[in-house]
């Protein structure tokens, strides 16, 4: 069963850096694998794109059928029901209608009669979106980082998806579709994270990467930077639920399932201040994991790195929810409002017994694409601003160079630049 823990034991902190740890370990072997199929994606272009495709999916790829056809999207829209289409329809406009929300247009300020500053927001030429095929498919994914991209008004969005054997989930092109996806090539791992960095024949060269994928995709990932800019580098999913007794043991059990049955290194983690409550919880997790498809996933997952912790009081466990600062955060307490101004760290935050998780993985609109592993200490969840970049405008008139040029000279000198310092004398000589 889920493991029962307070923050009194003697071995908390053991237990817990554990979970917190289950993360950080790259497996042996990937970081140089990584860069051996990025070196060779490189120097062989297609070729070699082409060869790991072959070999890791076991689908024969040529320039010719690399990428998605009109046709072939065709089709799957054509395989999916009219309920799916809604639904998915439903989720692209919501979506859209949020990250609409986050936009920032070009300014300038004239706070000076002598001197225009501004900030000049252009969308990125071309974007890359990663969408894993493995264990899963994501449509949401499709969705949660074609949309914003598209709202922020980026010209060219590149899908990339692993096709093993030459199949894909339908929902997921119907989703591209829906979402303005322009490209989407049949390739996936390293070689495409790789293909979308540098170029390759086929597969053009994007300014950014986003979206999830397996340990040797975030690898790449993290390899490429710099060579484009990517969202960030997410480690296994997790949830933490405060609770202060009131609710339904049902429903957190549910919440802590909905991440477990993500993959074997999800953590799910439930803070109560009512030991009742919790012992309930933990026999409805268990209860509810016999009725799951993806039961081995989800039991692995709870077993190593779920708990239940016990709380003196709910400000203790708003303390250690900021310290961990959690991808997903459940308030699931009687008036979540009352304690949010105290949450610090979060990715997102569900608030209140009817706002499961799960709903902001599909369709409320905000993005689920979010900080892990403590990052959302710093880092925000992917948004519009992702798919902008901002340039500075500076224009001096003669006035204002010569009512603050002094004082750049200055500057320029004290740093021992004297090429700096001519350029601004030199103007102000009558």
């Amino acid at each position: 069963m889920i493991q029962l823990l307070r923050f009194s034991d003697p071995g908390f902190a053991v237990a817990f850096r554990k979970i917190e740890g289950r993360g950080e370990t790259v497996p042996a072997g990937v970081d140089e694998t990584v860069r051996t199929i990025i070196a060779d994606v490189r120097t062989r272009g297609d070729q070699a794109v082409f060869a790991y495709t072959s070999r890791f999916d076991r689908l024969d790829l040529t320039a010719e059928t690399v990428e998605v056809t009109a046709a072939e999207i065709d089709r799957a829209m054509a395989a999916i029901s009219e309920r799916s289409r809604a639904a998915l329809e439903l989720a692209a406009r919501r979506i859209a209608d949020f990250h609409r929300k986050q936009k920032t247009e070009t300014w300038i300020s004239t706070d000076e009669a002598d001197v225009l500053l501004g900030q000049m927001v252009r969308p990125l030429d071309r974007v890359g979106i990663y969408v894993p095929g493995g264990k899963a498919a994501y449509p949401s994914s499709v969705l949660m980082n074609a949309v914003p991209a598209k709202v922020a008004g980026v010209a060219e969005v590149i899908m990339v998806v692993p096709m093993p054997d030459g199949e894909v989930n339908p929902h997921v092109l119907a989703a591209a579709r829906l979402a303005g996806v322009d490209r989407i090539f049949k390739v996936g791992g390293a070689q495409a994270v790789a293909a979308l960095a540098y170029g390759t024949e086929s597969i053009p060269r994007v300014d950014k990467i986003t979206g999830p994928g397996n340990i040797f995709v975030a690898t790449a990932k993290q390899q490429v930077f710099g060579q484009v800019d990517i969202d960030m580098i997410a480690g296994p999913s997790e949830i933490l639920v405060i609770n202060d007794g009131s609710g339904n043991p049902a429903h957190i059990a549910a919440d802590l399932l909905g991440q477990a049955e993500h993959d074997e290194l999800a953590s799910s983690i439930l803070i109560t201040t009512d030991e009742a409550f919790a012992r309930q919880v933990a026999e409805e997790v268990e209860t509810q994991l016999r009725q799951l498809s993806r039961e081995s996933i989800a039991r692995q997952s709870i077993d190593r790195y779920g708990a239940i912790i016990l709380a003196e009081n709910l400000e203790e466990a708003i303390e250690f929810s900021n310290r961990i600062a959690p991808e997903h955060l459940e308030l699931a307490v009687n008036n979540p409002f009352e304690i949010l101004p105290q949450i610090r760290h979060a990715g997102a935050i569900f608030m209140g017994h009817h706002t499961p998780e799960a709903a902001g993985d599909y369709l409320a609109g905000p993005n689920h694409t979010l900080p892990t592993g403590g990052t959302a200490r710093f880092f925000s969840p992917l948004s519009v601003d992702d798919f902008v970049k901002k340039s500075s405008i500076v224009s001096f008139s003669r006035a204002g160079l010569e009512r603050l040029g002094a004082d750049i000279v200055h500057i320029a000198e004290l740093e021992g630049l004297q090429a700096h310092a001519r350029s601004v004398s030199l103007r102000l000589e009558k």
